[in-house]
């Protein structure tokens, strides 16, 4: 079964092993300008990375069907309402390291830290980052301490918060 991951999902204490029925998105807002993540392709299966809106359906996969979702699948092409909107230059293989950078008007993809030119463009309100994994794939997904150093302007996904 289909294991569906959020950014999030370990501040809300769930590490419980095998299928995650998340219901929704969780409420918590990301705060940055310019954030970036990455992902070690672990174990190769089916899989996904990307960005999704609250309204995107996480239960039903693969993500990138719908237009509330913006996702790079294991096959290396990018999937946005349905629609292939790009392929990776090179095909991805266990071991590779995926960095995704967002900025507000672009989610751009690196591969072993080059970037690739694959950017989704047109992104608009408030997205979470999201990944998902099947049939055996195993993704290493850090928000912090990254394998590379990110582009110049980009830093950690950070959690927004009051200051009233």
């Amino acid at each position: 079964m289909a294991d569906v991951f959020c950014c999030l999902r370990r501040l809300f204490g769930s590490s419980n092993p095998g299928h995650i029925t998340l219901q929704e998105i969780p409420s918590v807002q990301l705060d940055t300008s310019n954030m970036g993540s990455e992902v070690v392709i672990v174990k190769s299966g089916v899989w996904g990375v990307g960005l999704a809106t609250r309204k995107c359906g996480v239960d039903k996969l693969p993500l990138g069907d719908t237009e509330e979702s913006w996702v790079l699948r294991h096959d290396g092409k990018l999937y946005h309402n349905g629609e292939e909107r790009g392929k990776m230059p090179q095909p991805l293989q266990e071991g590779d390291v995926v960095g995704l950078t967002y900025d507000h008007v672009e989610l751009n993809f690196r591969l072993n830290d080059k970037p690739t030119n694959t950017p989704f463009t047109g992104i608009k309100g408030t997205v979470y980052p999201v990944f998902y994994v099947d049939d055996g794939a195993t993704l290493d997904v850090q928000f912090t301490n990254f394998y590379n150093t990110p582009p110049f302007g980009y830093d950690s996904i950070m959690i927004e918060q009051s200051l009233l």
